[in-house]
């Protein structure tokens, strides 16, 4: 199979449709958007990743990738859309419209023998169901057509290596499906090693991954606030704590944000929610950090007369444009609602952010009467005697550490 089409040309379906053509596949990148093509078809990029256009630019001036808003024929679909959640009647529940039209546009292309690769994260059974649509729509049975889930294990910032380096987990619905995604696997691998299993424990094992770090995280918070009311350095404490040979706390931050850690534990929770009583409290405990945050800052203005309270730092995580579910902007808003005026500074993001004012660095400082970082980006490191300069609260030790 030497033909692929990568449907969601996002953060993760660019980079894997840049990487495949890297190893020596002809590949076409489809979106609904055709903004986005057309970007793309010009050799830009319109996401942050390092490495990417250049990565861009060499697989398109080799030929090898194309991008279009047609779908058509190919031997291999890979699905790479959006899973967001949506919340009705206080009940949170994975949105599975972008998966489900995606296989309904692949059922109407699909010719007997091609392979449907699934990547974006799922709840249990989101594979089974998708090949249910494929064969409705398409009037191929499975077995006709193969159909397996490999959930993406990649982090923004390192992508490009990542996707050649992790290891790769592949569900097949049959055996021959896992096979057929393994030897394309095996030719974009470098480091990683392909592990066969079924599409229900591979879409379980890419929930539990970025759950056990979710509730790790909310140990980190929790363990913050405790720390601040001890008045005890929560770094520090963490710092001694993991120099025992069996404990690896992460750190605390403002909360947990992107598409993964804030997301997923969601998609386990909806099914099972008498039994996953620990990952709910730990995504009450994450969720409410930017809360906690802004109860500590309204505290520090007190008093003052039209305080102005810079953020810095609005991205999910340092040094990437990514702002999916962001808690830094959840504590702006936060903030905003208690009467502050708040200004941030973003510096991977340009122009103002979900309206809040987004100003450089020297700017903010200058005009804000109390900061609040919220993220380690490179840039906020190397001017900490700046940032220092104002009164401040530090939610990820950038600071001191």
């Amino acid at each position: 199979m030497q033909k692929i089409t990568i449907l969601g040309l996002g953060y993760i379906g660019l980079p894997t449709a840049i990487t495949l053509a890297d190893a020596g596949f002809t590949v076409t990148g489809f979106d609904t958007n055709a903004e986005v093509v057309n970007i793309l078809n010009t050799g830009r990029i319109h996401i942050v990743e390092p490495g990417l256009a250049d990565a861009l630019k060499r697989s398109m001036d080799g030929g090898r990738l194309t991008f279009t808003h047609e779908l058509r024929e190919s031997e291999v679909f890979y699905i790479a859309v959006p899973t967001p959640f949506f919340s009705e009647m206080g009940r949170i529940s994975a949105d599975l419209s972008y998966v489900s039209s995606a296989a309904e546009m692949v059922g109407k292309v699909i010719r007997e023998g091609n392979l449907v690769i699934l990547e974006s994260t799922v709840p249990p059974r989101t594979t089974k169901m998708l090949s249910e649509i494929i064969e409705k729509t398409s009037g191929l049975r499975e077995g006709q057509f193969y159909m397996a889930h490999c959930p993406e294990r990649v982090i923004p910032g390192n992508m490009l290596s990542e996707l050649k380096n992790n290891d790769r987990i592949i569900g097949g619905r049959t055996k021959e499906a896992g096979e057929r995604a393994k030897a394309i696997y095996e030719r974009v691998l470098v480091g990683g090693k392909v592990r066969l299993t079924d599409d229900l424990t591979a879409e379980m094992c890419k929930l539990t991954e970025n759950t056990f770090r979710d509730v790790n995280i909310a140990f980190a918070n929790e363990l913050s606030i405790i720390c601040d009311e001890l008045g005890i350095d929560v770094f520090n404490l963490i710092s001694l704590a993991n120099c025992h040979p069996r404990v690896k706390i992460l750190n605390p931050g403002v909360g947990v944000g992107g598409h993964c850690i804030a997301v997923d534990p969601w998609f386990i929770y909806e099914q099972f929610p008498e039994e996953a009583k620990l990952i709910y409290a730990a995504r009450l405990r994450n969720d409410a950090k930017p809360r906690y945050v802004a109860d500590r800052v309204s505290k520090a203005v007190a008093g003052k007369k039209k305080p102005v309270v810079a953020v810095l730092g609005l991205s999910y995580k340092p040094d990437v444009d990514d702002l999916r579910e962001s808690p830094s902007i959840e504590l702006c808003h936060e903030l905003m609602q208690r009467g502050l005026t708040v200004v941030a500074c973003e510096p991977f993001v340009p122009g103002d952010v979900s309206g809040i004012a987004n100003l450089p660095l020297e700017e903010a400082i200058d005009r804000c009467d109390f900061a609040v970082v919220t993220l380690a980006h490179t840039a906020f490191r190397e001017k900490k005697e700046l940032i220092a300069s104002k009164p401040y609260y530090d939610c990820v030790g950038l600071m001191k550490h």
